[in-house]
């Protein structure tokens, strides 16, 4: 089926967003690990595997639409050094990917593609979940002071 344009654009550029933020979590992913911090690093971990889901979903939607998948585009990876920075790169990211899917639901009603709508639909479900996790972790933090929290996650 012959999608269009300006929305299979859309898509590859939510697959961009979508591939640097597995490449930012499994990082901070390992760095967690290597500090010993066994449940953050799971919970980085979870949240690339999620991002490579819809990494898969978004490739899947753009071939069915007869366009081609550009996996060769990343955006600024955004490391922390330390795992408040951590956590606050990956708010922004997934603030940034929910204003990105918002936009790009409201694309897919415009041109009439409602099935890529609910696809998307469903991956914005996934980003507020990431970000309500974040927030969690960062109020977690605000809580407890940092030094408490990190002994939570060995």
């Amino acid at each position: 089926m012959k999608g269009n344009v300006k929305l299979i654009e859309t898509l590859n550029s939510l697959l961009a967003d979508e591939l640097t933020a597995i490449n930012q979590y499994m990082v901070h992913s390992e760095m967690c690990a290597d500090w010993g911090y066994g449940r953050l690093h799971e919970n980085f971990e979870k949240r690339a595997i999620d991002e490579m889901k819809h990494a898969e979903k978004l490739i899947g939607r753009i071939l069915f639409l007869e366009g081609v998948p550009i996996v060769s585009d990343l955006r600024k990876i955004n490391i922390g050094a330390e795992v408040p920075k951590q956590l606050s790169n990956d708010h922004t990211a997934e603030l940034d990917a929910i204003t990105a899917y918002n936009a790009a639901i409201k694309l897919a009603g415009d041109v009439g593609d409602f099935a890529t709508r609910e696809v998307l639909e469903n991956i914005l479900k996934d980003e507020d979940r990431h970000i309500d996790d974040i927030e969690s972790l960062q109020d977690q933090i605000g809580q407890m002071t940092l030094q408490v929290f990190l002994s939570t996650q060995v």
